[in-house]
């Protein structure tokens, strides 16, 4: 192996140290980045059996929504689970309970949709676009998908679970002069985190220009929010206009934090759909033993373990909710 690989140089640091700080935790409910009530699906550390990825016991875990991708930013579908590692925090992890596809996992999805007076030239395009993704995409029959609007000073639920029957472009009326984007941003979160369930991965949707004149949120409070729930956001900027891709910094960021992306909505609801409910679908998932840490944010990162070519994407990190959010924590 290239002695420059980037696992190599962590592993030869943080190697020993692992082996002895891979030990259970007690047993205590952890949020992670696919949030669960309990730990399902799961076995004792080194019960596995090595015929069958499905494993049981109770123990404390972390679940990892990630994405692969080649040089060339396309999805890979073949990845095993010997071909990367996740180092969280100081831990680099190579054993794993268990590595599924997402088209095992139901979502809970809430598309989030800006009716201020801001988007008013592009509204229009953007309410068609977002019937045809909740009507058209395909979705799995046990997947959640609700809708909400944003405009003046809140967030409002247009329909609940069911908006694949029940949504029509006309329960969307523009116009809202102020925009409460962090306001919504935070609501939505809040409602997933409100009927999160294990095997669950919530989903936001956002169509937004990515401009906020009035929420109460500030942009760290909806960032942790973010982290804290394991909700992933899929950003669409709405404005189709000649400004570089890089300029809005609000939506980029909501996004790669959660280890979502951000689309644009000029390219049209095809590729829209492509990037985003396809992206969904090459989704995989992969669980390990809670690691040690004296922090209550845990950062994380994938590194590939043979083909440097392999590209990762996942949400930044997660909080462990028995620590709590302490200031001197946060990221």
């Amino acid at each position: 192996m290239n002695e420059k690989h980037p696992l190599s140089s962590l592993l030869a640091v943080f190697g020993r140290r692992n082996r002895l700080r891979l030990s259970l935790f007690p047993l205590v409910l952890v949020a992670s980045f696919f949030p669960s009530h309990s730990a399902v699906g799961l076995s004792p550390i080194g019960a596995e059996d090595p015929g069958n990825d499905t494993y049981h016991s109770t123990a404390s875990e972390v679940r990892l929504v990630f994405f692969a991708t080649d040089e060339h930013n396309h999805n890979v579908q073949d990845i095993q689970k010997d071909d990367f590692a996740v180092v969280d925090d100081e831990n680099v992890i190579r054993e794993f309970r268990s590595f599924t596809p997402s088209a095992s996992i139901k979502l809970d999805v809430i598309v989030l949709i800006d009716s201020s007076d801001s988007i008013l030239p592009h509204f229009q395009q953007e309410i068609t676009n977002v019937a045809q993704l909740i009507s058209q995409s395909s979705w799995s029959p046990e997947d959640n998908v609700s809708a909400m609007s944003f405009a003046g000073l809140q967030a409002h639920l247009i329909c609940s679970r069911n908006c694949r029957s029940s949504f029509t472009v006309d329960q969307v009326v523009p116009g809202g002069a102020a925009t409460p984007l962090l306001d919504a941003v935070e609501t939505a979160t809040t409602l997933l985190s409100q009927r999160r369930q294990p095997d669950v991965w919530p989903v936001i949707i956002l169509f937004s220009d990515g401009d906020d004149t009035i929420s109460k949120a500030s942009f760290k409070d909806v960032q942790e929010r973010i982290l804290a729930t394991g909700a992933q956001i899929y950003a669409v900027d709405v404005r189709n206009s000649g400004r570089s891709r890089t300029q809005n910094a609000t939506l980029q960021s909501l996004a790669a934090d959660s280890g979502g992306r951000c689309v644009w909505l000029s390219e049209g609801a095809n590729e829209i759909f492509s990037e985003v409910i396809d992206d969904l679908h090459s989704a995989r998932v992969v669980t390990y033993a809670l690691p040690q840490s004296n922090s209550a944010f845990h950062s994380i990162r994938i590194l590939p373990t043979h083909n440097l070519n392999l590209q990762f994407r996942c949400r930044r990190g997660y909080y462990h909710p028995v620590a709590g959010l302490h200031q001197e924590d946060n990221p």
